[in-house]
Formats: C-alpha cells, structure tokens, sequence
C-alpha cells in the first residue's frame, strides 16, 4: 500500500481528548511500513449525530487536491449515519478505516447501518428510562443514600418517603421531649451552647443519636428544631 494519506480523529466530548492518542496510534500501525505517507491530520470535537464538520470538510478538500485517500481509525468516527456515510462514498474521496481496511462498499453500508440503528437505540432506551424515573413516585436516591433528583410526585406512602417522614417523627419526638429541659437549664442562667451541652451531659441526658457526650453543635440544631 503506497500513496498519500491524510488522517481525520474525531471525539465527542471534552471528557474523549485522549480518545484523539488511541486513534492517531490506530492510524499510525496501520500506515507502518507500508510505504504510505502521512501528509496531513485534521481533528475536531463533535457529535457523532452531527453531519456539520468543518475539519473534516478540509481534510475531504486536501484529499482532492492532493489525490490523497482520507484514513481514519474506526468507521464511527466518520458517524454513525447511513445517509452520510453514502455521500462521503460517492465523493470523489477514496477512505479507508482502519479497522476494516479491505471492506467494500456494501460492508461499508451495513457498518453504516448498523451504527445508526444502534444509535436509535440507546436513544430510545434513554427516552424510555426517562419516561419510568417521571412517573416514579419515591425521589430518586443515589447509590450512596443521597437525594440527588427528583422526578414526578413524591407522594406519601412510597418507601423512600416513608422513611423520611420515620426519621422526621424521630427527631421531633425527641425534641418535644428535650426542649423544655434545655428551657429549664437557660433559666437558671446558663446561656451558651457549651455550658448547656454540659449540664446536659451532667444530667445524663442522651443526645438525639443516643449518645452521652453533647456538643454545642447538637444543642444549637435542637433549639434551631424549636425556632421552626
């Protein structure tokens, strides 16, 4: 294989920049010791979905003016549309991936094909598993017990709800019995938050977690519970 060649990289996102290394190499092993040269690289961050591709559009246009063959490291990284894929074919371009080099046109079409057809999939599961999590009735808990959307109607009932409202009938239980004691302690003149937490210790009461050493912090919390 011998000729000029001009390589195309593509990745989607910020978070793929090293995605560009794993492509060039891609390029690189497969022009080794061919006696092909590389002649030119162009890159660019886009959208697979995207036909608007600005470098690639140069890289097509050296292409032609050069007689060169557009190498590029997977079919994806052109995109993953059939239509698209068709059009680059009846170019005047000659390409080449690196991944199935000696494939014809017609393999080339059924790759296209098939990298649509997947992408019209995990866009359907994605819609679909967004159309479950708006219907769902309980908040949307994160794997580390963490509130971190909410979807739909977080009606009563539901577990998740339920054990919120557990949690919150605990803690104003506990301060409806706990108050009128730290009323007691302030009205014998102690004020802060420390010397209550001590007097508090002194008179063995448990803290809200059941433990016998309090600090200003919980004694704060619990007259901000009464403020409420």
């Amino acid at each position: 294989m011998q000729g000029n060649f001009i390589a195309y990289y593509r990745v989607s996102t910020d978070k793929q920049d090293l995605g560009i290394d794993a492509q060039r190499k891609a390029v690189s092993d497969y022009l080794n010791g061919s006696g092909a040269q590389l002649i030119g690289e162009y890159q660019e961050r886009e959208s697979g979905k995207n036909n608007q591709r600005p470098e690639l559009q140069k890289a097509l246009e050296l292409c032609r003016k050069c007689k060169a063959t557009l190498v590029i490291a997977k079919l994806d990284r052109l995109a993953r549309n059939v239509h698209f894929i068709s059009g680059l074919m009846e170019s005047r371009v000659k390409f080449v991936a690196c991944d199935m080099p000696h494939a014809g046109d017609f393999e080339l079409h059924i790759r296209a094909s098939l990298a649509q057809e997947e992408r019209r999939m995990i866009s359907a599961r994605t819609k679909a598993a967004l159309r479950v999590l708006k219907n769902r009735t309980e908040p949307w808990i994160s794997k580390r017990g963490r509130l971190v959307h909410k979807l739909g109607n977080p009606n009563a009932g539901t577990a998740a709800f339920t054990g919120y409202q557990v949690i919150k009938d605990r803690a104003d239980g506990y301060a409806a019995k706990t108050l009128p004691v730290v009323a007691a302690i302030q009205a014998r003149g102690i004020k802060s938050f420390r010397a209550i937490a001590a007097e508090l210790e002194r008179m063995k009461m448990l803290t809200p977690r059941g433990g016998s050493q309090w600090a200003p912090a919980q004694v704060r919390n619990l007259m901000l519970r009464q403020a409420h």
